[in-house]
């Protein structure tokens, strides 16, 4: 033990103790450990660092997944010999000085832990040379050790080598996957970081080979050249800033959703992270199209207030902390909600509004025209042979424009909506609906859609004071456990918005006075008990407002009649011109597709034409 502390007055120095101070070598080591988990932790690190340095240009090489080799080329501001030589000691840094930095952070790295930690676990060289300066500097080190430093020619910026990492630590190259394996982690850390500065240049080389080249440009740009024209070509901006909280970004159509959420690219003040919040707000605004267990593909650039950010609450960075949780959780759900109601694929997507037989392109109809091919469409209308029977009761629908009455040269029929344009064709198996739209063969999962109908509607009611009930003639009886008997008490107000007229009998009994309107006949026993068990998740991983929701569900679900029913073209057109009027259209409340399209390109293939 050192000599020299500060002991307490008449205590003797011990000669022997069990704890110890540890040597510096293996203090850089502990803390590689906390900072280099994979070349891509590396890989991280440095790139960060660039982009902490103001570069305009990227290039990170790689050779055998990043053991071998990695190295990070920047044309950033560089740094003078003393600073570099102080960039390899522990929390050295130029990023913050004080207590009150550390809740003020405008830069990706501020630890001052990255390259001595990655130095102490490989053969490690920096290369720097600052703006304007004469000459560069060199330094080269092994396991933590500076060995030379030299004076270097070279373009202005840095340029970091790593060599044989780990290779003085191999218990950890045991837990290294295959080179490609590392290399993919690296191509998707280079990916987020791309994606985040679209205005920089990024090189990603891998063994040799080019694996990727992003020009700067804008974001759409960037997105297009990173992720792929298929999924570029489904993605819709947002751009909005409410209470302080400003969210820009892409987000996709469901169709195009991943069973992992890999696709999830979302960043807090510039820096990527994996935030649960972000992504349970995320996942809320999508509930209304993806199935449980599907995530979909997001590119969200999230802008607070430095102050109402933590970031230094994990080695990683990846997980930050909100000064005001619930308000970042609501804006960001609340924004992509307004951006996925209106559906906006389907009317960015939809083709002319009259059928041909193979696309063209066309110049913009006069109105004259347009009256004419409208109706031309409703007089070749083909009725379904079908019989018609009560499926599902709607309100009255806006009505459809009659073909008969004769337009004049000025007059413009009714804008349609998009489901109102289709041209139907009939039905197939007495649960599909057969349309054509333009070139395009559409086909309607009817109860997918009524479905989507019965839930907005009551989701309406509930918002505007409850859903329609009715009575019971014979009220039925309801046997609770305790813990049920205690949800129904502690909810008997959502109970009632949601339609249920309940009345306390004695003891766990309760009496089921009346019922949801759309349940009157159906089994709503089953729902009042699957309605309490909803309430018994709330405060465990959900919020009352997603547990009526589910129940709303579920009410939408039994309310309209499933398998085979036939429909007449009256009723198809109500439904139809319901959908135009209902958000979130294009999917039931499960997340199901209301909707699948083949082009005739698509059709023609399966004939060999």
């Amino acid at each position: 033990m050192p000599s020299g502390r500060n002991w307490p007055e008449g205590e003797r120095e011990p000669v022997s103790t069990c704890i110890k101070i540890l040597p510096e070598n293996l203090t850089n080591k502990i803390a590689a450990g906390e900072v280099v988990e994979r070349p891509a932790s590396v890989v991280k690190e440095l790139v960060e660092n660039s982009l902490d340095a103001g570069c305009r240009d990227i290039i990170v090489e790689i050779e055998a997944g990043g053991r071998r080799l990695i190295r990070v080329t920047d044309d950033g501001s560089g740094m003078s010999r003393e600073d570099a030589l102080l960039s390899l000691e522990r929390h050295a840094t130029s990023k913050i000085a004080s207590d009150d930095d550390l809740f003020s952070l405008g830069t990706l790295g501020f630890r001052g832990e990255a390259l001595p930690s990655i130095a102490s676990v490989s053969r490690f060289s920096l290369a720097t040379r600052q703006r304007g300066a004469i000459e560069g500097t060199e330094i080269y080190a092994e396991g933590g050790r500076i060995k030379e430093v030299k004076a270097c020619g070279m373009a202005e910026g840095t340029v970091i080598t790593v060599r044989n990492l780990f290779f003085n630590t191999p218990a950890r190259l045991k837990f290294m996957k295959s080179a490609e394996t590392e290399a993919g982690h690296v191509g998707d850390l280079l990916t987020r970081l791309a994606i985040s500065r679209p205005e920089v240049r990024f090189t990603y080389v891998n063994d040799g080979k080019t694996v990727f080249r992003a020009l700067n440009g804008t974001m759409e740009e960037r997105v297009t050249a990173l992720l792929g024209r298929t999924i570029a070509g489904a993605l819709y901006p947002l751009d909005s800033t409410v209470e302080g909280v400003a969210v820009r970004g892409l987000v996709a159509r469901p169709d195009v959703s991943r069973s992992a959420a890999g696709h999830l690219y979302t960043f807090i003040n510039g820096r990527f992270i994996r935030d649960r919040v972000v992504q349970h707000a995320v996942l809320q605004a999508y509930r209304n199209f993806l199935e449980r267990g599907r995530y979909p593909v997001v590119v969200l650039f999230i802008q607070v207030p430095a102050g109402e950010v933590d970031v230094n609450v994990h080695p990683t960075k990846h997980e930050v902390r909100f000064r005001q949780q619930g308000v970042v959780h609501d804006v960001i759900q609340g924004v992509i909600e307004e951006a996925l109601r209106p559906t906006p694929w389907l009317r960015k997507e939809s083709p002319s509004t009259v059928p041909s037989p193979v696309p063209e392109r066309r110049e913009p109809a006069t109105s004259s025209e347009r009256v004419a091919e409208v109706r031309e469409l409703l007089v070749n209308y083909r009725p379904s042979p079908a019989p018609s029977r009560p499926f599902f009761q709607p309100q009255p629908p806006p009505a459809v424009p009659a073909p008969a009455r004769p337009a004049e040269e000025s007059e413009c029929p009714k804008e349609l909506g998009y489901f109102s344009r289709l041209a139907i064709i009939g039905q197939f198996h007495a649960s599909y609906i057969l349309c054509q739209d333009g070139s395009d063969l559409v086909i309607i999962d009817q109860h997918a859609a009524h479905e989507r109908v019965a839930f907005e509607r009551l989701k309406a009611q509930f918002a505007a004071g409850g859903v329609e009930g009715q009575g019971l003639l014979f009220p039925d009886t309801l046997e609770l456990s305790h813990r049920e008997a205690a949800e129904l008490c502690e909810h008997g107000e959502e109970l009632r918005r949601i339609g249920f007229d309940l009345d306390e009998f004695g003891g766990t009994t309760w009496v089921v006075k009346g019922v949801p309107r759309l349940l009157a006949g159906k089994d709503y026993l089953r729902i009042m008990r699957d309605t309490l068990e909803e309430f018994l998740a709330v405060g465990a991983n959900r919020s009352v407002a997603d547990a009526v929701e589910e129940i709303l569900t579920r009410i939408a679900c039994h309310s309209v009649v499933r398998g085979e029913h036939p429909l007449t073209t009256a009723q198809i057109e109500a439904l139809f011109a319901q959908m135009d009027a209902t958000d979130y259209s294009t999917n039931c409340p499960h997340g199901r597709p209301v909707l699948q399209r083949l082009t005739l390109a698509e059709v023609e293939r399966m004939f060999k034409r």
